[in-house]
């Protein structure tokens, strides 16, 4: 009876993959969420890290070159706890569609079905999104996406997973360390009221 129950578990596990458990992911190219940057100093380029724009409570860094991957950024808090690993963005070194859709099925295999589209209606951005609880209930998002025409994101294909909550907390210590410094410029824009339009200064000409 025992064997015969844990045959039927296999079968269903082997028929049904969709059963089997969704992994959470935590670390690509070597590098890990809630890991700290200083550990992975050989890793990167630490002169080129920068703090992001009207984010200061977070800097990018560039990754050295890596097996499979052509390019990458690892970005870090500067506040609740400095040097800690909140975002990871890796560019595949090979950029085609057919790859990406390889990658896709594997993917699916692994975390399962993703639950939100994130790329155009035009399919020029092939872009979707995972979302996930781990153990100790961070919040983690993944996107995969193919993109070969829209400039403003990375051509190519390229992944980017990054812990939401962790990433959260660092606005958050960011603004009540530094209350006057919370994006500045889009806060000044809010402000201002719109005025008579300079359509002469706005046409090409």
């Amino acid at each position: 009876m025992k064997k015969t129950l844990i045959f039927s578990l296999t079968l269903s596990l082997l028929l049904f993959p969709s059963l089997c458990p969704a992994q959470t992911p935590s670390q690509i190219g070597g590098f890990m969420l809630g890991g700290n940057i200083s550990d992975y100093k050989d890793r990167v380029k630490m002169e080129t890290a920068m703090p992001i724009r009207y984010a200061s409570y977070l800097t990018e860094v560039e990754t050295i070159p890596m097996e499979g991957f052509k390019t990458g950024l690892v970005t870090f808090g500067n506040c609740a706890v400095p040097g800690q690993i909140v975002r990871i963005k890796l560019k595949y070194e090979n950029p085609t569609k057919k790859f990406y859709e390889a990658l896709l099925k594997h993917y699916k295999t692994r975390f399962g079905e993703p639950q939100e589209w994130r790329g155009d209606p035009f399919h020029i951005l092939i872009a979707w999104k995972w979302s996930f609880n781990d153990s100790q209930n961070n919040r983690i998002s993944m996107i995969l996406q193919h993109n070969t025409k829209d400039e403003e994101e990375k051509l190519g294909n390229a992944v980017k997973i990054t812990l939401t909550n962790l990433l959260e907390q660092e606005r958050i210590c960011f603004e009540k360390k530094y209350p006057d410094s919370q994006s500045e410029a889009p806060r000044q824009q809010a402000g201002k009221k719109p005025g008579p339009v300079n359509w002469d200064r706005l046409l090409p000409k």
